[in-house]
């Protein structure tokens, strides 16, 4: 037996298990690898930061030391963490998604929190992207702003007339659009619905260049702030 020296004196870095852990699943945990994985995983985890955590089977591959302690009897050890992360799977400690990357499948492993969950989910419904970061290779698309805080925040409060014109334009345009609307009123002092609403309207009527808004957005503004929305512009 491989004898531990002690922990050292001062101050050390915590990590936090949840109560459940101890009073749920520590019971019904019956292998010693998946125990190991387990709380490995909780860890490696809490090292990180963000909201969008998780573990590749390389992170686990990549610590010999762990790996080779996750049973020192055994021969394969690769194939012993393979068994855990499945044993994990199962129970539901942990969950996996997979994906494609470069021509080969990967599994990416959450713990199973309420996160974890919606991160899963949102990788079932493909809103992820290559994050271009080889030690965190994939990452989840940017929620879309919330119409209701957006509008309040940027243009003024939200009364029950206002809030059926949101829900109206949430079935007629793309969530981008409206984005896009709003910051063109915010930089023109056209803080009103109205002007909003009307620009909108001009993008699903005439059709939207976003290349040309990007390449010539002084003109744009002359536009909106001289041309036929001046109706809505405060001055």
């Amino acid at each position: 037996m491989k004898k531990y020296q002690g922990f050292p004196e001062g101050k050390a870095r915590l990590t936090g298990l949840p109560e459940q852990f101890f009073r749920d699943l520590l019971p019904i945990i019956d292998d010693l690898a998946e125990l190991k994985v387990t709380l490995y995983t909780f860890w490696r985890l809490n090292r990180m930061e963000g909201a969008f955590r998780y573990l590749r089977r390389e992170d686990f591959l990549s610590d010999q030391e762990f790996l080779v302690g996750l049973d020192p009897a055994a021969r394969d050890p690769v194939q012993v963490l393979d068994a855990a992360l499945r044993r994990c799977v199962a129970r539901g400690t942990l969950l996996e998604a997979t994906l494609a990357l470069e021509g080969r499948e990967e599994g990416f492993y959450f713990i199973n929190t309420a996160r974890g969950r919606a991160a899963v989910e949102a990788i079932s419904r493909g809103e992820w992207r290559p994050s271009g970061d080889a030690r965190k290779p994939v990452e989840l698309l940017p929620e879309p702003p919330n119409l209701y805080r957006l509008y309040e925040e940027n243009i003024g409060p939200l009364t029950p007339l206002i809030a059926e014109y949101l829900r109206d334009a949430e079935e007629s345009y793309p969530a981008a659009w409206i984005e896009d609307a709003v910051r063109i009123a915010v930089e023109n002092n056209a803080r009103r619905w109205s002007y909003v609403a009307a620009i909108l309207e001009r993008w699903q009527e005439g059709g939207r260049d976003e290349r040309k808004d990007r390449r010539d957005s002084e003109k744009d503004r002359r536009r909106y702030v001289e041309g036929e929305l001046s109706d809505f512009v405060e001055h």
